[in-house]
């Protein structure tokens, strides 16, 4: 790995240096006669968020999720500290924001997702106060599990779990650390006195009715109440006191102000806006690629993958997993001159989504873009398995760290 401070053309420039960015970089690599890579990412540090649900389950500490970027930065490729401003696509050119020019033979498009703290007025302020917490970030998800435990201590009260409109990374969070919480209040015996609701923008708990089943069944065992097409809109974190509108039904468009001791929060997501800004993007805003090929609709030598793409995947790391390597073949594949037709490597859509349904508990939701099971283990992971829990807590963030991020996908 190496740094540059003024750099100006690299035969592949990768904007963005977290899981997809890494990945792609370090199988690109790999490749005889692999190409000149640059990645571009400011970040000082890399995280494992999938574990921050644990972390706010009191089951480690944040810290086993942090690491330094640069011991990630595979061998051979040129790490830019600076985040991009803007695209030129047309010109083959990517803007710094301190002010440099990079161009570029290829462009794979990767910065994740923006999380969208100040869309919901009073959030911003109340985190880490008042019992309003949220594992979106690593310097609030150890308060959740200050908030569940302060919660279990007053033994009663009105715990609160939402889940915003549109996409957002890690389909399940909003409902595992709500489990993991309601396990919690079970063990210490205050579940029953502990109101849990959950409430959703969405319609359904999970869009996959094989795991959908499971789920409404460990609602039905934590005594959990559901409202669906309730929409988080203020946080008034003095009084303790969240508004929702609801988008559904009878009650549409009418608000309702509802107490709570605790209050987890998933913030509104969207693509950054340097991307949503951009000739890159759809109408949505997220980076316009193939849904199968991840080549960009209109620029031929652009791919995109990961939080910020297009496709109508669930946006999870187990994606990025299965995207990268289609990535790195088709940017070969392009590179050596062939057009990407029928044959070319393919992403169905795969996602993979660990749901914890309690301490020592979990169903392993994979699923491809028509919600069709693809299980990796040769039985049933729609129920809830001992096994997977482990597999969530110990196996995959060791096969994230050394396997994953080193290009062994």
């Amino acid at each position: 790995m190496s740094e540059s401070a003024n750099p100006s053309h690299f035969e592949v420039v990768i904007v963005g240096g977290g899981s997809a960015g890494l990945t792609v970089a370090s199988l690109l690599l790999q490749r005889e006669n692999a190409p000149d890579v640059a990645i571009i990412d400011p970040a000082e540090k890399h995280y494992y968020q999938p574990l921050w649900t644990l972390v706010g389950g009191g089951v480690m500490p944040r810290e086993e999720t942090e690491r330094e970027e640069a011991d990630y930065i595979p061998e051979g490729a040129t790490w830019i500290r600076d985040a991009v401003a803007s695209f030129d696509p047309d010109n083959n050119r990517v803007k710094t924001a301190s002010g440099d020019a990079i161009s570029y033979n290829y462009l794979v498009v990767c910065p994740g997702i923006q999380i969208n703290w100040d869309a919901i007025p009073g959030l911003k302020e109340s985190l880490g106060t008042n019992g309003v917490c949220s594992n979106y970030s690593y310097d609030h998800c150890e308060y959740t599990w200050e908030a569940i435990q302060e919660t279990a201590r007053k033994g009663s009260g009105r715990a609160l779990f939402t889940q915003p409109a549109g996409a957002f990374k890690c389909g399940g969070a909003p409902q595992k650390i709500m489990y993991l919480a309601s396990d919690h209040f079970r063990r210490t015996g205050k579940l029953a006195n502990v109101d849990v609701q959950f409430f959703s923008a969405g319609g359904v708990i999970f869009g996959v009715t094989k795991f959908a089943k499971t789920l409404n069944k460990v609602i039905e065992r934590y005594g959990i109440t559901t409202n669906f097409t309730n929409e988080l809109i203020e946080v008034r974190g003095d009084k303790q006191e969240a508004v929702f509108r609801v988008n559904g039904g009878d009650d549409a468009g009418a608000e309702r102000v509802e107490r709570f001791d605790m209050l987890h929060v998933t913030p509104p997501q969207s693509a950054p806006d340097f991307v949503a800004s951009s000739k890159l993007a759809n109408e949505a805003g997220w980076v316009d690629v193939h849904p199968n090929t991840l080549q960009h609709t209109r620029y031929a030598n652009v791919f995109g993958l990961g939080d910020a793409g297009s496709t109508p995947n669930a946006k999870t790391g187990a994606a990025i997993r299965k995207q990268a390597p289609v990535v790195a073949d088709n940017l070969m594949a392009v590179r050596s001159g062939r057009a990407l037709g029928p044959e070319a490597e393919k992403y169905t859509g795969y996602a993979s989504c660990p749901l914890v349904t309690g301490y020592g508990r979990l169903v392993l939701a994979e699923f491809d873009y028509n919600n069709d099971p693809m299980p990796s283990f040769p039985f049933d992971t729609s129920q809830e398995r001992y096994s997977m829990y482990v597999l969530k807590k110990d196996m995959l963030p060791q096969l994230y760290w050394h396997g994953m991020l080193r290009g062994r996908a």
